[in-house]
């Protein structure tokens, strides 16, 4: 309790200088003389624009009271009939020719963003799972006795750690995905789970290796073969270990995700650079998308953060 007005003074401190430094950036952005308008960003996150209806052939239109519209086309006897339109754009007996706009319709749909945010979750999720496997795999073989599984282990993270992202996509994409006759999503999540694999397989390898040997030993000597063991007493000691750092490694595979753009998948980044090109809203686009990028994080952290107190509280 004493140190609770102490505490409370660091806390006012930090918000002084958290509202200090949106004061700045707010100054800083008068200075470029740009006229702000997050309003050309809304429609890219929730497009509500009318759709047109369009005339599938050449005819005539009776226009009902109700709004109905009956499009009777030239060598047909059955009308298309359309209703529920807002905006009624051709009068009863009007001559229309295909592609002409007979009617709008209100809609509300997902935003070039919103699409270009699941497609990224989409890819993440799967690259997640996959890598947390072959890193798992990959730590195992590193720590085996086994000449061959250790030589192997350690050739495959020392060339996925030792060359770029955007080089291992270009190669899988290029290479593998013509070999095997992969489509650009497979490319991009197989990419992305190999380069995250590696650096899984280090992070595991690092937190089996930290637990005593005497656990390994206690866990033979009660009649567990070495796979029940590393089940059962090891790995879940280890996963405890290194959840921190694995955090880490998974916030990094969703920016990371961000360079399968280059290989035409319609992922955040991709999206934000079309809305750009669209919009001219530069700024906003962009602290946008990274508002965005930060909402998957900050979720997948928080999540991480659950997991840790839930496994420190049951010992």
């Amino acid at each position: 309790m004493k140190d609770q007005p102490h505490r409370l003074k660091w806390h006012m401190l930090f918000f002084i200088t958290l509202f200090a430094m949106i004061a700045a950036i707010y100054s800083a952005s008068q200075t470029i003389n740009y006229n702000w308008q997050w309003s050309r960003v809304l429609p890219y996150i929730v497009d509500t624009t009318p759709i047109d209806i369009i005339a599938q052939g050449d005819g005539t239109v009776e226009v009902q009271s109700d709004g109905t519209i009956n499009v009777i086309l030239d060598g047909s006897d059955t009308p298309e009939i359309i209703t529920g339109a807002q905006e009624v754009l051709v009068y009863d007996g009007d001559i229309v020719f295909q592609g002409d706009v007979l009617a709008r319709k209100d809609n509300v749909r997902t935003g070039v963003l919103v699409k270009g945010l699941l497609m990224t979750l989409q890819i993440s999720v799967i690259s997640l799972f996959f890598a947390i496997v072959i890193g798992l795999v990959a730590a195992l073989m590193r720590i085996s006795t086994n000449p061959f599984n250790k030589n192997f282990s350690l050739l495959y993270v020392e060339i996925i750690r030792g060359t770029p992202l955007l080089v291992q996509i270009f190669i899988v994409y290029f290479f593998l995905g013509t070999v095997f006759d992969l489509d650009r999503f497979t490319s991009g999540v197989t990419a992305l789970s190999i380069f995250c694999g590696a650096y899984i397989a280090e992070i595991l390898r690092s937190g089996i290796q930290s637990i005593p040997p005497g656990q390994m030993e206690a866990a033979r000597s009660l009649g567990m073969s070495y796979p029940k063991a590393m089940i059962y007493v090891i790995l879940p000691q280890a996963f405890k270990r290194t959840l921190p750092p694995m955090a880490g490694q998974l916030i990094n595979l969703i920016k990371d995700s961000s360079l399968v753009s280059v290989i035409s998948i319609t992922d955040l980044t991709k999206a934000g650079r079309e809305v750009v090109s669209g919009s001219f809203a530069t700024f906003e686009v962009w602290f946008t998308v990274a508002a965005l990028y930060l909402l998957l994080t900050s979720t997948l952290s928080w999540g991480v953060q659950r997991i840790e107190k839930r496994l420190a509280s049951n010992g």
